[in-house]
Parts: structure tokens; sequence; C-alpha cells
């Protein structure tokens, strides 16, 4: 709903702030007075054409400012979800424009930049305008489906028919995307059975790599302390023969100073003995070292050809590992991965045949599906077009033939929405072809259509939109088809905001809101002014309308009747 309209320096309008309340609102005034002038302020601000020409002249530039209360499940919100715009779905909707002298305009939502294009996709979601010179909504085809289903209260078809859709949808790129893996894996399965068997071949475990650069380490400094070891067991080679000859010398020496008269007390002999034992205890514990030496070099339980093949371990696998463009670590989970793709190769067309099956009865159910909506849209279609037909004789539209044409398109074209094509089409005289909405001849018969639609679709509580403008529905007639006109507005604000630009008060009088639009100053400083009716101002502005430039009692008394009926 639109809550506040501020307006500065457009046309003839100086500064004007509005408030609008719900229900039929009425603008009445003479002709070129700045009724319209209202209306293009408005367009200004929900993103209709910038044209230098309304800004009013000797002014800068021109700015307007609409603020819309959205419901809280009101689709603007997503279109401000998707493009970006911070909002609150409890707070106001602001939408603002400024249009400078040179023709240049800038767009806000909320106070945050944007384009005018996003701004009119904005304001189609709000309000729709019927008008002499425009229709904005009903023209526009793609809106018929959503109009039609929501007379017909298919929505919940519709969402049976959206599913079926998704559906069908996902079960055609499962197929597709089993399609290309196999034919993908057929040109590649000589080169993955190679890898495969390389893999297969050389067999990685998990965290080989670890564990035989750990081994690696230890065997390599376990082969250079071995060599230390053995560069200290060499340092005694011949020591102990040396040393056991000296210990035979000695002994011999002995013996012959024992022969030759010298007894085993004398201090030549017993030195000899004390130096054979000091050499023989010498004797033993190299002995004793050689021993640990080797006891030593046991322990590290050292095989040579071990490192070596450690070491050619680790060099396969990283080298299968940069030929395969993976880490180590990987080679095993690759593995898995190739025989899987093998397996699915194996499998691929029970896969395939299976999917294809799936999609045919994925595309069975969403035709099943469509077909009943499509059926459902032409029972509501011709209800829809009888009861636009019994709307259009009150309002001088008698001649003029309705219908709803729904064109079921080809199985390519199907969507989420169904398999339909869905017009509102009429024929303005008899004999006449049927045609779209556009074809209407006049402005203010395409306004009065629009009005006998939208108060069809209203008769089912549907179609109404929070805004609807209608400039001037009520050219050309009078009398009873003003009064049908005024009647229809009347209905169509029981659950929707209504503005109506009218010279009838047949039409003004049913309105719960009523501005004057006037020109007001001098030759030299015209401005458009709006005043807002309380019930006597009502009266004398309808009594105007009826009697023309002298208002008298009868045409009060008319102006009374017509407001209390």
């Amino acid at each position: 709903m639109l809550i506040g309209l501020w307006i500065r320096d457009v046309v003839l309008i100086e500064a004007l702030d509005l408030s609008i309340g719900p229900g039929l609102t009425a603008l009445t005034g003479e002709t070129g007075a700045g009724k319209s002038i209202i209306l293009d302020a408005l367009g200004l601000a929900v993103g209709a054409r910038a044209d230098a020409g309304l800004v009013r002249r000797g002014a800068s530039q021109a700015a307007v400012s609409a603020v819309f209360a959205p419901a809280p499940d009101h689709a603007v919100w997503a279109i401000l979800e998707e493009k970006g715009l911070s909002y609150r779905t409890d707070e106001d909707l602001i939408l603002r424009r400024t249009l400078s002298a040179d023709g240049r305009s800038r767009a806000f939502v909320n106070d945050q930049a944007t384009s005018a294009t996003v701004l009119r996709e904005i304001g189609e979601q709000l309000l729709e305008v019927h008008g002499q010179h425009e229709t904005v909504g009903l023209l526009d085809a793609r809106t018929h489906r959503p109009l039609l289903d929501a007379f017909g209260g298919l929505a919940g078809r519709g969402a049976v028919v959206a599913g079926c859709w998704k559906d069908w949808r996902a079960a055609q790129a499962r197929r597709d995307e089993l399609a290309g893996q196999v034919a993908q894996a057929a040109s590649e399965a000589e080169e993955l059975s190679l890898r495969l068997s390389e893999l297969d071949r050389l067999d990685p475990r998990e965290g080989e790599e670890a564990e035989l650069a750990e081994t690696r380490a230890v065997l390599g400094a376990a082969e250079k302390a071995l060599a230390d070891i053995n560069g200290a067991r060499e340092a005694f080679d011949g020591l102990s023969n040396r040393l056991a000859q000296s210990v035979r010398a000695l002994e011999r020496a002995r013996e012959r100073a024992v022969a030759a008269g010298a007894g085993e007390e004398a201090p030549a002999v017993a030195r000899l003995i004390a130096a054979s034992g000091a050499v023989d205890r010498v004797f033993s514990e190299i002995q004793e070292a050689e021993a640990a030496i080797d006891t030593a070099a046991e322990a590290f339980e050292f095989r040579p050809d071990q490192l070596e093949k450690t070491e050619e371990r680790l060099f396969d696998l990283r080298g299968l590992a940069r030929k395969l463009n993976v880490s180590v670590e990987e080679l095993p989970i690759l593995r898995v991965r190739f025989a899987e793709r093998l397996r699915a190769m194996e499998t691929s067309e029970d896969d395939l045949k299976a999917a294809d099956a799936a999609v045919a009865q994925a595309r069975a159910a969403y035709l099943a599906e469509a077909q009943a909506l499509s059926a459902a849209r032409r029972a509501a279609g011709e209800t829809l077009a009888s009861a636009v037909m019994a709307e259009l004789a009150p309002l001088k539209l008698d001649k003029a033939r309705f219908r709803v044409a729904v064109e079921t398109l080809a199985e390519e074209r199907a969507g989420p929405t169904g398999l339909d094509r869905v017009a509102f089409e009429i024929a303005t005289n008899p004999g006449a072809p049927f045609g779209d909405l556009g074809a209407i001849a006049s402005g203010g018969e395409l306004a009065r259509f629009a009005l006998a639609l939208k108060a069809s679709l209203a008769a089912r509580g549907e179609g109404a939109q929070p805004l609807m403008i209608f400039d001037e529905v009520d050219q050309g007639v009078g009398g009873a088809v003003a009064d049908a006109v005024g009647l229809r507005l009347k209905r169509l604000a029981g659950n929707a905001q209504v503005l109506v630009v009218t010279h009838s008060p047949q039409v003004a009088a049913r309105a719960e809101a009523h501005w004057r639009i006037s020109k007001a100053g001098d030759a030299e400083h015209v401005r458009t002014a709006v005043e807002v009716l309380g019930p006597v101002e009502r009266e004398e502005e309808i009594a105007r309308m009826l009697a023309g430039a002298e208002i008298t009692d009868a045409a009060r008394a008319a102006a009374r009747a017509l407001m209390h009926a």
C-alpha cells in the first residue's frame, strides 16, 4: 500500500506532501489543473522514463519520494534481496528519484543508490496503472497466466507441476552427467588401466612415505656409526699378535736366564716375570675391548641391502606420484578411484539404462500433471471469460467479446509453470477477430476493460494488487455507466488501494477520500495545489461536477444523494 507521496519541483508542483489511506481515493479538478502531474510524479518514483520537461521551470532539479508499506510476505522483498539492497520487512519501503534539468536522474531505494531499471522492477510489484494513454500490468501477457491461476485457485496444482518439472530436470541432469562420464571413461579406459596396473604393481600404502623416510634416516645413521666402529676395530688389527709375540719372547728370555744358572729368585728373572705378566694383562684387556667393539657393531642389525631397497622403494613411489601429478600420500586414494572408475565403466550401460528409465518416468509424471493443469486452466478461463462478459455491458462495452486463450506449447517449450501460454484477448466489434488487449480502440475503453477484468478477478478475492490507478476510466460516459464504473471501483477498493482520476460525480461520490486538484498563484507564478476535502467540501465539489460553473441547491441536493446512495 502507498502511504505517502513527497513531490518537489515537478512541472507546476513546487512542494506537495500527501498521505494516502486505504480504499478508494478520488482525484478531481478542472482540466489542466495538474491531476496527471501527480501521477507522473508517482511514475517517476517507481522507475518511469525520466523527461527533463518534468522539472519545474526555474528549478535545478525535481525530486519525488513514494513511501510504501508492503506486507511482510510481499514479493517485492525478494527483489530487494536479489539486488543486494538492505531492508526490513517490518519497516516502510521508500523509493526516491531525482531528475536534473539536464535530464540526468538518480534512483534510490531506502536511501541506497540503484538504477532506474531496478526501481521500475520494484514498482511493477507495487502498482498498476490503467489510463487514457497506458495500461501497465494487463498489457503484459506475462501477467495473464498468474492472474488466471489465482482466479482459478490453481496454486496447488501449479506447485505440483513445478515440483514434477524440477524432478524431471534433475533426472535429465543426472542422466546427462552419467552419459558424459561414460563417454569420458571410454576414451580414457586404456590409459586408466595402465595407470591402475602401475599402482597395483607398486601397491602403495597409506603413510608409507613417512615410514620409508624414517627408516632411511635410521639406516643411514646406522651405516655411518658402523663405519666409525669398524675404524675403531681396525685400530686393533695386529696388536694382539704383537702382544702375544711379546709375551712369548719374554718367556723365552726367562727360560734362558734360568738355564744359565740364575735362580727364580734372581733379580733379572723376577723382572722378566713381572714384564711378562704386565704384557699378558694388556693382551687380555685388548681382547676384551675387541669383544666389546664387536658386540656394539652387532647391536645395529644393519644390512647394506636394506638401505638400498628402502631408497629404491621411496624413489619408485615419488616417481609415480610425479607422473600422476599427485602427492605420494594420495597414491592409495587414486588407486581406489581408478578402480571405481573402471568398475563404473563395466556397469555404465546398466546405469545409463536405469537413468533413461528415471527420465522417462519423471517426464511422464510431469506431462500428466501439466496436462491436468492445462485442462483446469481452460475451465478457469471459460469461467473468467463469462464473468468478464457480464461486466462489459454495464461499462458500455456490450459489443466487445472477451476470451482467455490457453495455447498448449510444444514439449521443448515446457517449463515449471506448465505447457501453456495464456493470453487475455478481446474483439471490440461483432465479427472482428480476437486480438491482444492493446488492440482496443481507445484509452477509455482500455481502462474500462481493465476495470471489468479486475472486478471479475476481485470477485474471487484474487488478482487485486496493493495499489491500482485508474486515470479517467470514465471518459466519454455518464449516468448509469459512470455509476457502474464507480460501483466497480468501490468493489475493487474493498481489498485493495485504488486511486482514480475522474470527471464523473458518480465515481467521485463512491470514494472514501477525495482530493481536489487546482491551480493557484498569479499569471507569473502558477502552481498546482491539492486540497483534501472534508464532507462539506466534498458535497460542494461533487455539486460543481454536476452543475458546472454555477452551483445550485438542486446540484447540492443531487450531490448529497450520490454521496449517500
